[in-house]
């Protein structure tokens, strides 16, 4: 089932940007310079963006002289996954055994 942990995570990476910053670090580690030209997106938005994905746990950062590069956590985005998988098997259960809850 999913737990409040997934639906907050389901919410944060909800929005187009931060699933888009989702895909590009799931392929490699960037920094908000890469991230901005990869995106389009203002510096000062996609900052807020790194944030929230930050304060999900979502994303790590690694300091790098002045830049800050952003690594993808793997698990979190695999817990989501299991959950999703999980709802997937009941509901196929549920439809091979066309079970019903009657009306009142």
């Amino acid at each position: 089932m999913l737990t409040s942990v997934d639906t907050e995570l389901m919410r944060v990476l909800a929005d187009p940007l931060r699933l888009k910053i989702v895909s590009l670090l799931a392929r490699e580690t960037l920094c908000t310079t890469h991230l901005v030209e990869e995106t389009g997106a203002r510096q000062t938005n996609l900052s807020n963006h790194l944030r929230v994905l930050r304060e999900a746990g979502v994303v790590e950062t690694e300091p790098c002289g002045r830049f800050t590069y952003y690594r993808l956590k793997p698990e979190v985005i695999a817990s989501v996954a299991d959950s999703f998988a999980e709802l997937a098997a009941s509901a196929r259960a549920t439809a091979e055994s066309a079970a019903k809850r009657a009306c009142p």
